[in-house]
């Protein structure tokens, strides 16, 4: 989930011949005979030279499971947010919610635990049952109960949920969330037909989806899914007249499929080069290049609890070291953004006080620093940067700063490069194992809070110990400050949106003086369509929005 990251001068050798090598491989693998379909239902799926209106999608995202309750990866939740309605939504380009099938935003009570919702009528499921307060509650009550990946999204915030009115929504909170309404608008809280899925533990149906979408799912294939226009649809019908979605097995195979034009659009994954590749052609006309900003950021995690880390001079020079706009421009091929907040820059409330307090690449106050805390290059900080070997990309982003470290720092920083395979590394980070992490963060919903709060909170803990139980163990990095927990109690708190605002500023504030990450890029989407496609558009959540693509 990292993005690419390239080292110094040295490295710039092994990035040619490395580019060569995949040249030469995308080479072999598209003269290699194309994979068979596998698939539940003898559909066909169609290609992209087809002239029957629908389209033809290549990713190489593959759904584990179509089941809202249980769908926690991108490649499962991108299809279910293309079926499915909720009952608040974004904007292409906004994370401002809208309703969707509510009618308007929640009535919240003077303690802000109460939501009542009026809801859209006339709406039906794609098995013809109605969607009412009564399906709503039982879509949220089987959330929760069932168990799924992401349950704990509500199981942590819900107190209970009812149909107070057949078109009314009731949900009282466990604690006040002033964010609640984005998180409604995360793509499993979708309204799915109680005829069609049932109460329980583990009861999950992976390979059929009945929502109030505009598309319903008629063929779920090992490599092949295709979508049909619901025609029952409340809302504004798509503007094609399908979706067949192609499912390749590497970045490679989706390139040059795209290229061969047997796909109308392309989108995720591709790897960097492969985007400069089709982003400088589509600059010749060959093709289009559709890119969004994005809000997964990728950072850093400062271990306070592991010498020398727990020195506050040692993470302020860290964070001084690090060059953004270096990385963007030599590894990610401009393809980020550089991030100075832990909060994108996608959200009003975030500001860029690490480039403020820190700038880019300042060696010599980074060296100053650590000669405060006492190091020198005869005596040097030496510090382990561990990442999850899930991609190589982890490995170009440690072997970057490694490599910067060495020729900058004159010997006084020393950093060790260490990986392991993923799910080991996910158990182990939250155990205090590794000192300096590199990690990317996906949001679950599109408020400033999912930034912050699964980050800095902190339960249990002290200043002797860090953080025994919270968001900051989890993430890694022990950070511990009860001024922290009082601030983000605070801003979920807040109706206001000003007052959060404020809220906001001071948490950054924090962060930035205590260092517990730093931030390092913002990525961007791309997306890619062949000429003569048109309305391709991404929204802020990586999802790619099927219903307004034609040709």
């Amino acid at each position: 989930m990292n993005r690419f990251l390239r080292s110094w001068k040295q490295w710039q050798s092994v990035t040619k011949f490395l580019s060569l090598f995949c040249l030469c491989l995308f080479l072999a693998v598209s003269c290699s005979t194309q994979q068979s379909t596998t698939t539940t239902t003898p559909s066909p799926v169609t290609t992209a030279t087809a002239g029957d209106g629908r389209i033809t999608i290549g990713t190489t995202q593959k759904p584990r499971t179509l089941d809202p309750a249980d769908a926690y990866e991108l490649a499962s939740l991108g299809l279910i947010y293309n079926m499915s309605d909720r009952l608040y939504s974004y904007e292409p380009g906004s994370t401002e919610i809208k309703p969707q099938l509510a009618t308007a935003l929640p009535k919240v009570s003077t303690d802000g635990l109460t939501y009542t919702i009026p809801l859209r009528q006339g709406v039906v499921f794609h098995d013809g049952e109605p969607f009412n307060a009564k399906a709503m509650a039982f879509t949220i009550e089987r959330f929760i109960k069932n168990g799924g990946k992401p349950s704990f999204l509500l199981a942590d915030t819900v107190d209970s949920v009812k149909a107070t009115g057949e078109y009314e929504l009731t949900i009282k909170l466990k604690t006040p969330f002033a964010a609640f309404p984005s998180l409604l608008s995360f793509s499993g809280v979708c309204p799915v037909s109680p005829k069609a899925y049932e109460l329980g533990a583990g009861k999950f149906k992976p390979e059929i989806f009945i929502g109030t979408g505009p598309y319903k799912l008629t063929q779920f294939g090992t490599d092949s899914i295709r979508f049909d226009i619901f025609d029952k649809y409340w809302g504004e019908k798509p503007a094609n007249k399908g979706i067949n979605l192609q499912i390749l097995s590497s970045p490679a195979n989706l390139f040059n499929t795209f290229r061969t034009k047997a796909v109308d659009v392309a989108y995720l994954s591709f790897q960097p080069d492969q985007i400069r590749s089709l982003d400088e052609s589509a600059k010749k006309g060959d093709w289009q290049s559709i890119t969004a900003q994005g809000s997964v950021v990728t950072y850093m995690v400062l271990n306070r609890n592991q010498q020398p880390l727990d020195k506050l001079e040692v993470r302020q020079a860290i964070a001084t070291l690090i060059d953004r706009p270096l990385l963007n421009e030599r590894v990610l091929y401009g393809q980020a953004e550089p991030l100075y907040s832990m909060i994108p820059n996608t959200f009003n409330v975030s500001q860029p006080l690490f480039k403020e307090k820190y700038g880019d690449g300042n060696v010599e106050k980074a060296k100053e620093l650590l000669t405060k805390a006492g190091f020198s290059p005869q005596n040097p900080v030496k510090i382990p940067v561990w990442y999850p070997s899930s991609s190589p990309t982890r490995s170009l982003a440690a072997q970057t700063l490694k490599a910067y470290a060495d020729q900058k720092m004159g010997g006084i920083l020393q950093l060790e490069v260490n990986t392991v395979e993923g799910a080991t590394f996910f158990k182990e980070i939250s155990k205090g194992s590794y000192p300096i992490a590199l990690l990317d963060w996906y949001p679950d919903f599109l408020d400033a809070d999912n930034y912050i709060q699964p980050f800095l909170d902190c339960k249990k803990g002290s200043e002797a110990k860090g953080c025994e139980t919270g968001g900051s163990q989890t993430q890694g990095a022990f950070y511990y400050n009860p001024k922290m927990n009082q601030l983000i109690d605070s801003q979920r708190k807040a109706q206001d949106a000003t007052t959060r605002q404020k809220i906001f500023a001071q948490i950054q504030e924090q962060v930035v003086t205590d260092v517990p990450y730093v931030p390092l890029w913002q990525n961007k989407d791309f997306a890619f369509a062949q000429n003569g496609v048109n309305g391709v558009k991404l929204d802020p959540t990586q999802n790619l929005i099927y219903k307004g693509i034609t040709k």
